[in-house]
C-alpha cells in the first residue's frame, strides 16, 4: 500500500521559509516521479514542481528561484524548500508520485504565508 505523508506546513509571514518533507512508503521514492502540487483558496490544484527519478527538476515559473525540491534516498522523503514566500503561495500543498503509471497523493499540508 502506498502512503505519502506530507509535514512542515504552518503559517509564515511573507518573505519567510519553510521547508515540507513527503515521507513514502509502498514505493522507493528515489525511483519514481515526484511532484509537489498545490490548491490555493477557491483555486483549482496546480502544478508546483517535480523531481524525476535521475534526479532532474522542474518548476512552475511563480517558484523558479524561491523553491527547490530535493529527495534523500535514505529517508525514502522528497522536501520541498520554500523561500522568499509570499502571500500568494498560501495553499494546500500535496505531494505526489507516480509509480508504474498509477498516481499517488498525499492528504496534504497547509501553508499560510501572512502579509
Amino acid at each position: 500500500q502506498v502512503q505519502l505523508v506530507e509535514s512542515g506546513g504552518g503559517l509564515v509571514q511573507d518573505g519567510g521559509s519553510l521547508r515540507l518533507s513527503c515521507a513514502a512508503s509502498g514505493i522507493i521514492a528515489g525511483n519514481n516521479l515526484m511532484a509537489w502540487h498545490r490548491q490555493p483558496p477557491g483555486k483549482q490544484r496546480e502544478f508546483v514542481g517535480q523531481i524525476s527519478s535521475g534526479g532532474t527538476t522542474s518548476y512552475r515559473d511563480s517558484v523558479k528561484g524561491r523553491f527547490t525540491i530535493s529527495k534523500d534516498n535514505a529517508k525514502n522523503t522528497v522536501y520541498l524548500q520554500m523561500n522568499s514566500l509570499k502571500p500568494e503561495d498560501t495553499a494546500v500543498y500535496f505531494c505526489y508520485a507516480l509509480n508504474n503509471g498509477r498516481g499517488y497523493w498525499g492528504q496534504g499540508t497547509q501553508v499560510t504565508v501572512s502579509s
